[in-house]
């Protein structure tokens, strides 16, 4: 066998869990091998046996077919032999494919058949391009899933938690800092004394954390940001070559949140009317600089308690007891703070229009407001109860003393007028806003990447280290809890931290923060490079990644970042490419089987469940579906929580893992959402045990199998290559574009005696069975390289036709034929007709008229069929005189 070039790499995922007594222990999550299935039987008294008596001997449940040797045998060969092993040296003469799966953060317990869902689909893609010729590299961020037989390169394993490998993320920071791109700053920050740790935004709900609902606060910290603003509007331009699902880049176009507009200056007056010289918006962030000037002496308490509340995420407003003056009409507006306002995006306050915002409309609804509308709805509806938010005509717009007048313009006329209004008055400006942030990057914990910068005792100077000093290694530490006063777990590395410049020789402090970035698609393509992030020439050969696949939760933020310091690689020329992800896949979830929930009233009735929600007396019990009909049935996600997790070891154990394979892919479009059903399962695996005993044969009296195989050297009919040939367009095609559940069904209704392009069909689905067979064929090397069958046009054409059928030259009923169906076919294709059968009899046939592809006339013998008729009529006269 060739040896074609061929990398498949994974990621050994460590993490680091607390214990009772507080020190973490690096694990790696795996799946254990695979095992037999048995089966105990226990004596019952019942039974005539005794609880106390001789246990009954295990009994093993006889297999359909014997997954349980087949499939370790052929791990350990692929294992051993390196079969998907990649040159380090690569070869441009090959087109190549690079796939990749999300980086995961599973937990070390739970792991459910959802997990290895996508991982499957790379596999399956990864094995076809691989026959197709192309040099393959794929991985995944897993890495433990052996038992299911992915073909990845593990002499291209690598962890993320060793220095040789943060090395180039700390070097990548350096990079960062020396172009402006990363910075320190006092940001509030969501901080969660219970959790000892920095909160995102999206990991506090209703002021409390998500995870354990303990209280989180606003708190100022000295954080790294990076500043991802710079590359906003690059980021915006590059997704349009993208082949991405629509709906993710539209989530990162809104996360960008691109917006033109103006930027305007509203003089400040107290209470009395007094200017108070300050310039600003109307409603203002809680962290506004500006705040305690704008604060009353009589507003002062509450704007303080305010204050307090915002930073627990609290849903209230308060009023600052200053007023501005509206530019364009001078009149007096009432300055209030309100947290949906964000420090960080344009000046950190805005101007209210309550009848056109929803957030604006429920403010002024509470406070008692004026809502005063000025754009008309296009609908032409007086419907006042909601904001309108969408365009119109300008209304209500106008005022004599400035002389601004936009009543009739459309929306964006009207800011186009308004800006140069205001421009040409000095009230304003033209500008341009992002909601995107800079982004925090620091973390609060030990495991991650220490940033390679000392901070000066004397001056507090940030002093970066030199790239020769890299990797800067973590410290030992017996505890790895949070300190609970906002410092970080390395706060109590002291000998660490407190340092000296190895440039100058001053003390220093190092940074007692760390943090981690995904940039370890790059790091696959040259794992083992002491000298670079990634050889230019392996880089400029792999990249992008074709296919990328992962979950959608990650649409924005992994994904953004991603994209981000991509494009400063970019731009300092460490890759060739503007993008890392050419094509984005999002698989779906696995639901968990589908539950039953019935309803009882307070007595304990059953109830309808149609009638649920008009009070709430009524009481939710999950039950068996058999026990009542009166019920509610709907899948979930599967959880812990919610007990509804089907472990993939039980699959494996009790199906084999190429039913598993086969299965998932099998139940329906990798991007939907799907409900796992036992029954299922247990369909593809009676698939798969068919399949095998058409090819081996049925087991032996000892459930033993002969070597070899039963297949036959025979020509394949016509009709079985027409067959074969759909079948391998269906699912090449099939293949390509992901659909892999229509193109399982293709096989599933092929199996016939072209076997050897049969199991080349099934590999990249069911590769143990795969090879297995391919073996007893008589093949000396994997199937791994072998090409993918192809299919052949001439044998894809739909050659079948509709042939009149004629008795005695009267046409009588019409068949189905192939184009080169012979006389014989054709007649014996009448005879088997329901309709045309009783015309029909061997034995009365005179002769048969047969032009190819015009006409089966059948000509029949009257006097035969007279004397038919007479020794009938005979017989039953006879019968009757009987």
């Amino acid at each position: 066998m060739q040896t074609q070039a061929r990398t498949r790499a994974s990621l050994r995922f460590q993490a680091f869990p607390h214990f009772a007594n507080g020190a973490p222990r690096p694990f790696v999550i795996s799946f254990p091998p695979t095992r037999r299935h048995v089966r105990v039987r226990c004596s019952a008294a019942s039974d005539g046996g005794s609880i106390g008596g001789n246990p009954q001997p295990q009994v093993q449940q006889r297999k359909a077919y014997p997954f349980d040797a087949i499939e370790p045998r052929w791990q350990r060969y692929w294992e051993e032999n390196r079969t998907f092993r990649t040159p380090d040296e690569v070869d441009t003469s090959k087109p190549k494919c690079y796939i990749l799966d999300m980086f995961p953060y599973p937990s070390g317990a739970g792991l459910h058949v959802g997990h290895p869902l996508g991982y499957t689909a790379t596999d399956i893609l990864s094995r076809y391009k691989q026959n197709e010729g192309l040099q393959c590299f794929a991985s995944d961020g897993l890495g433990c899933l052996k038992s299911l037989g992915f073909s990845y390169d593990w002499d291209r394993e690598l962890s993320t938690t060793e220095p040789e490998y943060y090395k180039w993320t700390q070097w990548i920071f350096l990079q960062l800092f020396k172009k402006g791109l990363a910075y320190q700053a006092e940001i509030p920050v969501n901080w969660c004394p219970a959790l000892g740790t920095v909160l995102a935004n999206e990991e506090v709900v209703n002021g409390v954390s998500e995870r354990g609902g303990h209280p989180v606060v606003r708190k100022p910290m000295r954080q790294w940001i990076l500043k991802i603003t710079a590359y906003a509007d690059r980021l915006l331009e590059d997704l349009d070559d993208l082949d991405w699902p629509e709906s993710i880049k539209e989530m990162q176009r809104n996360w960008i949140g691109r917006s033109e507009g103006a930027e305007l200056e509203f003089g400040v007056v107290d209470s009395q009317g007094y200017e108070q010289g300050l310039k600003l918006f109307i409603v203002v962030a809680p962290e506004h600089p500006l705040l305690s000037s704008l604060t009353t002496e009589a507003q002062h308490e509450k704007v303080e308690h305010y204050g307090e509340l915002a930073s627990k995420k609290s849903k209230d407003r308060s009023f600052s007891g200053s007023y501005a003056i509206n530019p364009a009409t001078r009149e007096t507006i009432p300055i209030w703070i309100a947290d949906y306002v964000l420090g960080s995006y344009g000046t950190g306050a805005i101007m209210a229009v309550p009848a056109h915002d929803s957030r604006d409309y429920e403010f002024a609804l509470k406070y008692d407001i004026p809502i005063i509308r000025v754009v008309s709805r296009t609908d032409r509806s007086d419907d006042d109860s909601e904001p309108y938010v969408d365009d119109g005509i300008m209304i209500n717009s106008s005022n004599s003393l400035s002389g601004l007048n936009i009543n009739g313009l459309s929306c964006k006329d009207a800011a186009s007028k308004v800006i140069e209004w205001l421009e040409s008055t000095g009230h304003g400006i033209k500008k341009v806003n992002y909601k995107l942030r800079d982004w925090l990057f620091a973390r609060q914990r030990y495991w991650g990447e220490p940033f390679p910068v000392v901070y000066l005792d004397d001056s507090g100077e940030v002093v970066p280290l030199q790239e020769n000093e890299l990797p800067l290694v973590l410290p030992d530490l017996d505890d790895f809890n949070p300190t609970g006063t906002g410092e970080p777990p390395l706060a109590k590395a002291r000998s660490w931290v407190n340092t000296v410049d190895p440039v100058s020789g001053r003390h220093a402090r190092r940074n007692k923060y760390n943090a981690t970035m995904g940039w370890y698609y790059l790091r696959f393509m040259d794992p083992k490079n002491p000298t670079a992030l990634v050889d230019k020439d392996k880089e400029r050969y792999w990249s992008p990644v074709d296919i990328y696949v992962g979950g959608a939760e990650h649409s924005v933020l992994h994904l953004l970042y991603a994209r981000f310091w991509h494009k400063v690689l970019y731009d300092i020329g460490v890759v060739s490419t503007k993008e890392p992800f050419q094509c984005l896949i999002n698989q779906g979830l696995i639901l968990g089987e589908i539950e039953y929930t019935a309803f009882k009233d307070q007595e304990g009735r059953l109830v309808s469940a149609e009638s649920v929600g008009i009070t709430d007396n009524h009481f939710q019990e999950r039950i068996p579906a058999e026990k009542y009909s009166r019920l509610v049935a709907r899948a979930y996600k599967m959880s812990k929580s919610r007990g509804n997790v089907i472990n993939p070891d039980d699959v494996v154990s009790e199906y084999g893992a190429d039913s598993l394979r086969l299965y998932e892919m099998f139940m329906g479009p990798l991007r939907d959402s799907k409900t796992w059903s036992t029954g299922g399962i247990e369909g593809v695996h009676r698939f798969l045990a068919r399949t095998w005993r058409l090819i081996v044969g049925p087991p032996l009296p000892d459930g033993s199998y002969n070597c070899g195989t039963i297949a036959t050297d025979d020509e394949p009919t016509l009709d079985q290559l027409r067959s074969l040939h759909r079948c391998i367009a269906k699912v090449s095609e099939e293949i390509q574009e992901t659909r892999f559940n229509t193109g399982i069904s293709a096989m599933m209704e092929f199996v016939n005696a072209a076997y050897k392009p049969f199991v080349l069909l099934l590999s990249p689905f069911a590769p143990h069975m795969a090879e297995e067979l391919w073996s007893r064929m008589g093949h000396q090397e994997s199937l791994a390289y072998e090409q993918f069958p192809e299919a052949e046009s001439e044998f894809l054409k739909d050659s079948n036709i509709v042939l009149p059928v004629q008795i005695n030259g009267k046409t009588r009923g019409t068949i189905l034929v192939d184009e080169a169906c012979s006389e014989d076919d054709a007649f014996r294709l009448a005879s088997e007709d329901e309709k045309l059968s009783k015309y029909i009899s061997e034995r009365m046939i005179k002769k048969r008229i047969f032009v190819p592809g015009r006409i089966l006339n059948v000509i029949l013998d009257h006097h035969k069929i007279n004397r038919e008729k007479v020794v009938e009529e005979a017989g039953t006269r006879a019968n009757h005189a009987i």
